[in-house]
């Protein structure tokens, strides 16, 4: 028997989703074409376009899609949470093409016109903050730090650092750096208890998960 329609759909989604990845990381946005996209994808046009609407509109679900490729991979909570999925999302630019896809659009984006430039960054910063309020309930953080200071500090840290990673190797030195951020920024705004449990360093993440 055949697939059940709606699995097909999810199915032809996932492959132009991943199709649009490959082509937008390689080309940016401007450089990607819709036939380039379908042809990758072994999609017709109208199949796109029932799931996307338009070239815009694939954009943003490749960029609103990076939250999927990290935050189930970190199990921990408060401080440690935060500092764990800055890792993993180091290790996984190296290794997932559809958080680099995101990453390059969402750089891009201010360049090209889309609107809400600020939509991916903000909810990184809101996944960051969670986790720094459960953190600050536990007792972990300094008095007067700010969960959401703290988090778009992060964030817009992050993004820098991994521009200038990419400028000068690749990001093979992404995750050294990430460890540099925290162990110049935990001394500062966590309690010193929580700064000499909390791990950090690269061999923390194997195969895009922390062990």
């Amino acid at each position: 028997m055949g697939q059940p329609k709606q699995q097909r759909a999810v199915q032809t989604r996932e492959a132009i989703l991943r199709a649009a990845a490959a082509v937008f990381e390689e080309s940016g946005y401007a450089g990607a074409s819709i036939n380039r996209i379908l042809e990758r994808a072994g999609a017709t046009a109208g199949a796109l376009y029932f799931h996307f609407k338009s070239k815009e509109g694939l954009a943003r679900a490749v960029m609103h899609a990076q939250p999927e490729t990290i935050v189930p991979l970190a199990d921990s909570v408060g401080v440690q949470r935060v500092v764990d999925l800055t890792m993993v999302w180091a290790y996984q630019l190296r290794m997932d093409l559809m958080l680099r896809a995101g990453v390059r659009l969402t750089t891009e984006q201010t360049t090209i016109g889309m609107e809400d430039a600020s939509g991916p960054y903000q909810e990184w910063a809101q996944i960051l903050e969670d986790c720094l309020r459960a953190g600050a309930e536990r007792g972990e953080l300094q008095a007067g730090v700010d969960p959401r200071e703290l988090a778009e500090y992060v964030v817009e840290s992050c993004t820098g650092m991994q521009l200038y990673s990419a400028a000068v190797s690749g990001r093979e030195d992404l995750s050294d750096r990430v460890v540099r951020m925290w162990r110049l920024l935990l001394p500062g705004v966590a309690v010193p208890s929580v700064v000499a449990r909390t791990e950090v360093r690269a061999e923390r993440v194997g195969a895009g998960a922390v062990v």
